[in-house]
């Protein structure tokens, strides 16, 4: 790989390169794949993980077990 510096005034403009980039150095379907690990999800999971409930480790034991008997 080159190592190119770009004047990119704008956000469309460093998309518009990066994606280029991306598809000469991966091919379409690698650009593809490299793009659905980054996309963005929803919610606070820094505040969210905090207003989660405690589960005592016996409880999740037990809901391990019943999961496991419970197999057809």
């Amino acid at each position: 790989m080159s190592n190119v510096s770009v004047d990119v005034t704008s956000y469309v403009e460093i998309r518009n390169i990066g994606l280029k980039v991306l598809q000469e150095a991966l091919g379409p379907v690698g650009m593809a794949r490299f793009i659905q690990q980054y996309e963005n999800g929803e919610g606070d999971y820094t505040k969210e993980k905090y207003d989660q409930a405690d589960v005592p480790l016996q409880e999740l034991h037990d809901m391990l077990i019943d999961k496991g008997g419970n197999r057809s």
